[in-house]
């Protein structure tokens, strides 16, 4: 019991956590992406605001783990999964009209190198994020706690994206690299919106998970 109650604290840290790298993650980014005129960074901080909507619903979970067994998720989990999948869907759509207006106008970034710091600080904070997760997770046979390691690792992949396209960019000044890394983002977002709709319309929570560290 005390081994559970320790991995469950850690959980609802790891939760605090996420929260507050993605609130400054998202200022930052926002800010030189707005600073830079640099789509793909703008996006990504926008993200990282959407990502602290669904960081507080894993921590509201985690915390009612503290006082009993969670089998069901409550009231407030599933708006904040609809106010996320909302708010990725729109974050895609303003990404997709954003490529399109960069495109037919040729704007490009002054600078992508805010983009290139961030992301690369993103890559190291989200993988050892992942895997922190993922381990409290497993132990505690929990399959939000494991969705939210997976949510984590996605933040993992649009880092990598946002890397590439900033790093391109920087480096041969071609402005559809900012733009391929809008629709990367854009993309990822789209899928994730789908997705936290439909965790929305689950009550139900329930794991099992295998020693290879998957579930179903």
């Amino acid at each position: 019991m005390e081994k559970e109650s320790r991995l469950i604290r850690t959980a609802f840290l790891l939760s605090l956590f996420t929260i507050f790298y993605n609130l400054a993650e998202g200022m930052v980014s926002v800010f030189f992406g707005l600073e830079g005129e640099t789509l793909a960074l703008l996006g990504f901080g926008i993200d990282s605001f959407v990502e602290v909507i669904s960081g507080l619903g894993i921590a509201h979970l985690v915390w009612r783990m503290k006082y009993r067994k969670v089998e069901h998720r409550d009231r407030f989990e599933r708006t904040a999964l609809r106010i996320t999948g909302f708010s990725f869907c729109l974050l895609a759509t303003g990404l997709l009209a954003g490529s399109g207006i960069n495109l037919y106008t040729g704007a490009v970034p002054e600078t992508t190198l805010a983009g290139v710091i961030v992301a690369s600080v993103s890559i190291l904070t989200m993988w050892l994020l992942v895997r922190a997760k993922m381990k409290v997770g497993l132990k505690l046979r929990s399959d939000a706690i494991v969705a939210d390691a997976g949510c984590t690792r996605t933040c993992f992949y649009l880092s990598l994206i946002l890397l590439f396209s900033s790093l391109m960019y920087e480096v041969l000044h071609i402005g559809y690299f900012d733009i391929l890394g809008s629709l990367g983002i854009a993309w990822f977002a789209y899928r994730e919106g789908r997705e936290y709709f439909e965790k929305a319309r689950s009550k139900t929570l329930s794991c099992n998970c295998n020693r290879d560290k998957t579930c179903y």
